[in-house]
Parts: structure tokens; C-alpha cells; sequence
């Protein structure tokens, strides 16, 4: 059985790319109407080129032999016409190919990101950002290569080797065979050196990447690098990977240096064996003049359908491999969506329940075991715990970005899972303690949840999150533009103004990872009071690094190994003299001047 597997594998991969053309070929029928004029204009385009050779064996025989010179302006019009007519069909023929192509790209590319947006956040925990972002673009341009006016040449091509092969062989069946003798010689070549080419190529894609890496992590780190004395070694290993590229490039254009000669050699051979039999059929009166300079441009025009097949094959393969990653992405299910049944949340009082919550990111990872617990709307719950303790899972199942593996979550007494996401979040703040800022203005970070906000709610929530004042001290205001992820503002300005998206977006519960780290004195006051404001009224969930911040939190749950091991006011958990008592004193103890 083992002898029929390669014939299996091979089976499997020709249907699996007849599917993945398929799927292709479906994005085109939103233009069903404008395909079939495509591709009558690229008919007619090769039809033009097809005829101009019989014409011109038709001409030195029965109007420049004879000499018919009236005959021969008439054909030379017929000709320029011919010609004309087929520019003007190819013109038509990329205009409307790259119409349809850049639509059709333009879909494929919204649909990716309409499916990354709509993917779960576990599907984020396993995969990487660099992959998503190769296959929205690497991928769709490997597609778009391949698809764009590259399939309109091939199609061009294909339509003209058949009217080259018909052509000849109906003006002279002898000479037609012979032609086409060369023909099996020449895709035996074109295989040998299409597998050899893929083989350097896929080393210098490699090498490519290995030095796409190196740039990207050199430019990142050059902080480090200089701190470390890492300079000359990073430029060593940059010289190195940029040398294996060399020559591999060098490589791969050898290969290319050695084709093109091959088929010129080949078209050659051809050109010869025309020109040798045909010399030999004119000259025993079995054959005219005029069908021989016919075959010989025939022949001129015959071997660059087939190089342009040959190379459109092996960028085709490289596009369904592109095309296949797409749709594996596509295809990838939504593992937590919205109940058929569900209802918007309605307004939230803010009291959170755990109910016998257990939870597990894979079937064999327990997170959370038996978690109960009861946040009354306006109270503060403070997290605390190790690493790893399962602090931001709870976290997570609030904002329902996984759905519990027992138990349940509910907010106001209804079950997490019987409301939409988006009604549930939109009621829900999030302050992380490293905040993401986009590429914008200001203005437009601050009302990122509530993008229709009047400039007055924006500038209302900066004064609320002790921020308005630094704003309008930047160059233009709440229109300056910020530079990738608020790269040039500090950390507790970038605090700050998250802060103020979140009282913008004014939630019933609201949700705080330690927010007052890793920041100056002077701001984390700033902060705090920012803070103080946010929480008022609000059902809040603090996870706390910091435990002198969460002295006023109206439960503190312990979380160990997955499960709330003490529960109480900071003062009861003092008192208690247990872990929470142990945690809070090595902090006072190393917080404490020595």
C-alpha cells in the first residue's frame, strides 16, 4: 500500500488545488457580465496575431510575385487594420482584466479582515501577527501576480497557439508536423529547468526572510544593541545573511541565464529545420515561396506562448499555494459567536456573578476551578495573585472573549451567553497597563469606542481623565497626530489618554489592569485621580500588581492555582494573616527605605 501513497498525495493535492481554483474562480461572479468580453478581447487579440503571417505568405505569392501593386496596397491596409484592431482588442484586454482582478483582490483582501476582526481571541493566542499580516498582503499579491494581467496574457498566449498550430497546419500539413516535432523537446526542457528554478527560488524566499527578520529585530532593539555593544556583532550577522542572499539571487539568476539561451537554441533548431525543408519543398516546386517566410514567422511567434505557459505555471503554483493559505484562514470557524436566540444587553446595574466557574484555554490546561464569586453593582473587586494565577482569565470571561467550560457568567442575573457580544461590550471599560494607541489624532484615540462623539464629550472626558491640559499644550491640539502606537508621548500620557477613552465610552463595569505602574510619582497622582473619578458608581475589576492601590477595594480575592483561596476587605485579609497578609507585608518590606 505504502507504493501508492506519492500517487494518493499527489491525487489529493490536484483536487485540493482544483477546489482552491474553484473558490478563485467564484470571486469573479460579480462581473459574469464583464468576463466574457475580457476574454473575447483577448480572442481577438490573438486571432490578430494568428492571421498576419498568412497574409503576408498570401501576399509574396499571389500579389509581389505577380506584381499586383494596387493588390498590395489593399493588403497592406487589411494588415495595418489587422494589427490596429488587435492593439486595440489587447488594450481593451488589460483595461478590463485589471478592472475585474483589482475588484475581485480588493474582496478576497476585505473578506480576510472582515474574518481576522471576527476570529475569537483564542484563535490570536495561536497564531502569529506576522502570518495574519503575510497573508492579507504577501499572499494576495502572490495571488494578484499570478491572477492580474499575467492570466490574460496566458489566456492570449493559449488562444494564439492554437491559431499558430491550426494555421500551419492548414497551409501545409508537412511543415506543420515538422514544426511541432521541437514542441515536446521543448516542455521537457521547460520542466527541467522550471523544477530547478523553484528549487533556488524557494532558497532565496528563504534567505529573504531570514534577512527581513534580522533588519526588523536590529531596528527594533538598536536601544539595546548600542547599550549591550551588540553593534558589530548584529552588523556581522547582517553581512552574513546578506551574502547567503546574494548567492542565492545568483544562483536563481543563473538558472534563468541558462533558459533563455536554451530556448532561443531551440527556437533555432526549428527556425533551421523550416527553413532547410521548406528551401528544399519551394525549390522542388512542392511548396511557394510565400508559405515558407509564413512558416518561418510562425515559428518566430511559436515558442513564446509556450515560454510564457511554462513561466505562468510556476507562478500559478506559488498563487493556489497563496490562495490556499487565504481560504484555511477564511474558512477558520468562529468558535465563540453570538446564540441564534440572542438578546441585546439591556442597561446593566453592574452586578457580576460567577457561578461554578471552571475554565480551560485546551481540554488538558485547567485555568480556572470552581470560581465563585459576587460583585454588587458600585463595588470595587480587587485581583490578586502570582502570575498565572488566573487573574486575567476572569478578566477575559467578564468581557466573554472565551465562553466558560462549566458554570456560568452573569451580569444582572442573565448568562453572558444569551446576549450579543457587541450589547455586552459596548456596556464594558477596559484599561490595560500597556495601552495600544493607533495612528491618528488625539481626538480620534480618545473617541475610538464611540467614533460619532462630538469634539465637546472628547475634550469633556480629557478634563475628566486629567488630560485636557497637556493636550492642548501639543503642537495642534487634539488634531496632533500621534506616531505609531503613541510612540511619541510617555507612558503616562498614553495612560492617560486610554483612561479618557474609557470615560468617553462612560460603562457600567469597568475594568483595570494595574493602570499606575511603570510611571513617574508626579503622573501616577494624575493617574490615580483620573481613576478615582472612573470608578465612581461604576462596578469596577482591578487586577492589582500594586497592593497599596487596592486598599479601598470592597472584596479582595486571592487567586492561586486557578481558584479564589481568600476573599475579604484588605483590612479582613490583614488581619487574617495569610497569603494575602504575606503578599502585602514583602511589598511594604521592600517598598520600605533601606
Amino acid at each position: 500500500m505504502r507504493s501508492f501513497s506519492p500517487i494518493v498525495a499527489s491525487e489529493q493535492k490536484a483536487s485540493q488545488q482544483i477546489s482552491t481554483l474553484n473558490r478563485l474562480i467564484a470571486y469573479l461572479r460579480p462581473y459574469r457580465r464583464e468576463v466574457p468580453i475580457a476574454i473575447l478581447m483577448v480572442m481577438i487579440g490573438a486571432a490578430t496575431q494568428s492571421l498576419g503571417p498568412a497574409l503576408i505568405g498570401w501576399s509574396i505569392d499571389n500579389l509581389i510575385r505577380p506584381g499586383n501593386l494596387r493588390g498590395l496596397l489593399i493588403m497592406l491596409a487589411i494588415l495595418a487594420v489587422n494589427y490596429i484592431g488587435g492593439i486595440m482588442a489587447i488594450r481593451q484586454q488589460i483595461h478590463r482584466v485589471g478592472w475585474i482582478m483589482q475588484r475581485m483582490l480588493a474582496q478576497l483582501r476585505q473578506d480576510i479582515f472582515l474574518k481576522i476582526q471576527s476570529l475569537p481571541v483564542s484563535f490570536f493566542d495561536r497564531s502569529e501577527a506576522g502570518d495574519l499580516m503575510s497573508r492579507l498582503l504577501n499572499d494576495v499579491s502572490t495571488v494578484n501576480q499570478a491572477f492580474g494581467q499575467t492570466i490574460a496574457q496566458m489566456l492570449g498566449n493559449l488562444f494564439s497557439l492554437f491559431g499558430i498550430i491550426i494555421a500551419m497546419l492548414i497551409i501545409d500539413f508537412r511543415l506543420g508536423l515538422l514544426s511541432n516535432l521541437i514542441v515536446p523537446l521543448m516542455i521537457l526542457t521547460t520542466q527541467f529547468f522550471a523544477r530547478w528554478a523553484r528549487s533556488r527560488f524557494r532558497v532565496t524566499r528563504e534567505t529573504i526572510g531570514d534577512l527581513s527578520t534580522k533588519i526588523e529585530e536590529d531596528i527594533g532593539s538598536i536601544r539595546e544593541a548600542q547599550a549591550f555593544n551588540r553593534v558589530q556583532l548584529n552588523i556581522r550577522e547582517f553581512v552574513e545573511l546578506n551574502a547567503a542572499n546574494r548567492d542565492a539571487n545568483i544562483s536563481a539568476v543563473a538558472i534563468t541565464a541558462a533558459f533563455l539561451p536554451s530556448i532561443d537554441f531551440l527556437n533555432s533548431i526549428a527556425t533551421a529545420l523550416v527553413l532547410a525543408y521548406g528551401g528544399y519543398l519551394a525549390v522542388t516546386g512542392q511548396a511557394t515561396v510565400g508559405v515558407v517566410t509564413a512558416f518561418l514567422l510562425y515559428v518566430q511567434q511559436f515558442f513564446r506562448p509556450i515560454q510564457i505557459l511554462s513561466q505562468f505555471y510556476t507562478q500559478a503554483q506559488s498563487a493556489l499555494a497563496g490562495a490556499e493559505r487565504i481560504f484555511r484562514l477564511i474558512d477558520e470557524p468562529a468558535k465563540l459567536e453570538d446564540a441564534p436566540d440572542a438578546i441585546e444587553m439591556p442597561p446593566m446595574r453592574g452586578e457580576v456573578k460567577f457561578e461554578n466557574v471552571s475554565f480551560g484555554y485546551s481540554a488538558n490546561q485547567r485555568v480556572l476551578n470552581e470560581v465563585n464569586l459576587h460583585a454588587k453593582p458600585g463595588q470595587m473587586i480587587a485581583l490578586v495573585g502570582a502570575t498565572g494565577a488566573g487573574k486575567s482569565t476572569i478578566i477575559n470571561l467578564i468581557l466573554r472573549f472565551y465562553d466558560v467550560s462549566a458554570g456560568s457568567v452573569k451580569i444582572d442575573g442573565i448568562d453572558l451567553r444569551s446576549v450579543t457580544q457587541s450589547s455586552l461590550r459596548r456596556q464594558i471599560g477596559l484599561v490595560l497597563q500597556d495601552n495600544i494607541l493607533f495612528s491618528g489624532t488625539v481626538a480620534e484615540n480618545i473617541a475610538f469606542g464611540r467614533p460619532n462623539a462630538t469634539q465637546a464629550e472628547v475634550e469633556a472626558a480629557a478634563q475628566t481623565a486629567n488630560v485636557h491640559e497637556f493636550i492642548t499644550q501639543l503642537p495642534q491640539g487634539y488634531a496632533t497626530l500621534l506616531g505609531e502606537r503613541g510612540s511619541n508621548l510617555s507612558q503616562g500620557q498614553r495612560q492617560l489618554i486610554s483612561i479618557a477613552r474609557a470615560v468617553l465610552v462612560n460603562p457600567r463595569i469597568l475594568i483595570l489592569d494595574e493602570a499606575t505602574s511603570s510611571i513617574d510619582t508626579r503622573t501616577e497622582k494624575l493617574v490615580q485621580a483620573a481613576i478615582d473619578r472612573l470608578l465612581s458608581n461604576r462596578t469596577s475589576f482591578v487586577i492589582a500588581h500594586r497592593l497599596s492601590t487596592v486598599t479601598q477595594a470592597d472584596q479582595v480575592l486571592v487567586i492561586q492555582q486557578g481558584q479564589i483561596v481568600e476573599q475579604g476587605t484588605h483590612q479582613e485579609l490583614v488581619d487574617k494573616q495569610g497569603i494575602y497578609a504575606n503578599l502585602y507585608a514583602l511589598q511594604l518590606g521592600a517598598a520600605s527605605p533601606v
